[in-house]
């Protein structure tokens, strides 16, 4: 628990700097393209235009008891996984990818993780805008439902520096973490309510609902799902799961703060 507040008070005391460096770090990992920060839109859309095609025409046009189209009901869920795919991924390796900066700048090391994670928060905004904008068009209104956005954008941004403390302490000193991570995550996108229904099976399969829920992200797919068509208050509706969430959060950072705290001091042996 030790570790945990002061990796909390390392993150309220260096906050300027992580809103700092992470507006660096989207215009560094840019700069080279012609088309710049556009990329951080163009490869959303790409991929959720191939995943339209494949999963919408090939093998379902609706989905939910209604039968929604499908192409809204993935939209509404997808604009999240790109945060957290890529959030986990750089996060996980920033570590031993960064750390000579701390030969030029005097910050934790804690910090590392957040900055790269919240990097990724700016173009999560504006790909969640056009989202917005396509919803709407397609008759999803702007609704009350979507004042509590935030609140799970807080969730997904706590679960993934959460995760990140863990994995890029590992990945640190066993680097083929990050391979494993990359797999993991491949393996998350179909485990996730992304790009199927769960709704949809049988009581049969009551079980697999069960088990897949026991994946945080599965929360966060959902409550933005909700959100964004108006379909409810799901972390009220879900009070459970919301409990269950939060638990996994905190059990996370407590963890992966325990971990960062005893080895950062030996990263340098490692790199």
């Amino acid at each position: 628990m030790k570790s945990a507040l002061t990796v909390i008070k390392e993150q309220v005391n260096y906050f300027y700097l992580v809103r700092r460096l992470s507006l660096y770090e989207i215009k560094s990992s840019n700069m080279n393209n012609y088309l710049g920060m556009l990329w951080e839109l163009i490869n959303p859309a790409i991929q959720i235009s191939i995943y339209w095609f494949v999963f919408g025409f090939g093998i379902r046009n609706r989905v939910g008891e209604g039968g929604m189209d499908f192409f809204p009901w993935m939209l509404s869920g997808i604009v999240v996984w790109f945060m957290i795919n890529q959030g986990l991924l750089e996060a996980s390796k920033s570590i031993f990818k960064k750390i000579k900066m701390l030969s030029k700048m005097n910050f934790p090391m804690s910090v590392i993780p957040s900055y790269v994670i919240f990097s990724k928060f700016y173009p999560h905004l504006t790909l969640l805008a056009l989202v917005m904008i396509i919803l709407n068009a397609m008759g999803f209104t702007i609704s009350i439902y979507y004042i509590q956005l935030p609140l799970y954008m807080f969730g997904v941004l706590a679960l993934l520096y959460a995760i990140s403390l863990i994995t890029s302490t590992l990945a640190t000193i066993v680097r083929d973490v990050q391979m494993f991570l990359q797999s993991t995550l491949r393996m998350l996108l179909y485990l996730s309510p992304i790009l199927w229904d769960v709704s949809q099976f049988g009581e049969d399969l009551n079980w697999l609902k069960i088990l897949m829920k026991i994946n945080p992200f599965y929360y966060v797919v959902e409550s933005y799902r909700t959100s964004l068509l108006g379909q409810g208050w799901y972390f009220i509706e879900e009070w459970e799961y919301t409990l269950y969430f939060v638990g996994v959060i905190a059990v996370l950072f407590i963890i992966g703060a325990a971990l960062h705290v005893k080895f950062r001091r030996h990263f340098i042996d490692f790199l």
